[in-house]
């Protein structure tokens, strides 16, 4: 069973248009905090990133502010976080993301928030790392993109084990209970098909 010490968490720097999101960032950070673990995000102060970062450190929780260079401006940085890490771009601040991390939830969020969740699936993938991924699924926001996937595997261009890299939930506390039990397969990403063999 994985020990999820720190957890990375993916949101919109928006905080979207439904109070509904605001609300389970703040239930995320909330419980994340009542159970000791850290949170590792991107570093900014607005949108959902603010809302879970803020509902963490009310709860006396520890958080790590990743943020690169040209986006550290008194606008975007969160000033409270209780460890800030500037990186030199993007790409070193998603690599130090990921290292400081036992695993990955993804909120509802815009391109950045997709980018990073499936560049962290891809590595699970191809074996990279072994860290449970789970999708925060509030008011069914990721249901378009899971119904994406699993069309990517009855099209042949995704293998069904690797529908079992993430886990999906629509409630906080469930969902990291799951994260904790969750055995995530060691298959890698080209696997001979019983056609092949």
């Amino acid at each position: 069973m994985p020990e999820l010490r720190r957890l990375c968490v993916f949101c919109g720097s928006s905080a979207g248009f439904d109070s509904v999101h605001r609300q389970a960032a703040d239930e995320l950070g909330a419980v994340m905090a009542r159970e000791g673990i850290e949170l590792v995000y991107g570093g900014g102060s607005v949108g959902l990133m603010g809302a879970i970062t803020d509902a963490v450190l009310a709860a006396s929780g520890q958080v790590i502010g990743v943020i690169p260079q040209f986006l550290a401006t008194k606008e975007l940085l969160h000033t409270g976080v209780t460890d800030l890490r500037i990186t030199q771009d993007m790409h070193e601040r998603k690599a130090l993301m990921a290292e400081l991390s036992d695993g990955f939830i993804a909120m509802p969020g815009g391109l950045g928030t997709f980018e990073e969740l499936f560049e962290v699936m891809t590595w699970s993938q191809l074996g990279l790392h072994r860290k449970p991924i789970g999708l925060l699924n509030v008011a069914g926001y990721f249901d378009p993109l899971v119904a994406m996937i699993d069309r990517a595997i009855t099209d042949g261009f995704c293998k069904e084990q690797h529908r079992g890299l993430f886990i999906v939930d629509d409630e906080a506390a469930r969902l990291l209970e799951r994260l904790r039990t969750h055995e995530v397969p060691q298959t890698p990403k080209w696997i001979r098909s019983t056609s092949e063999t």
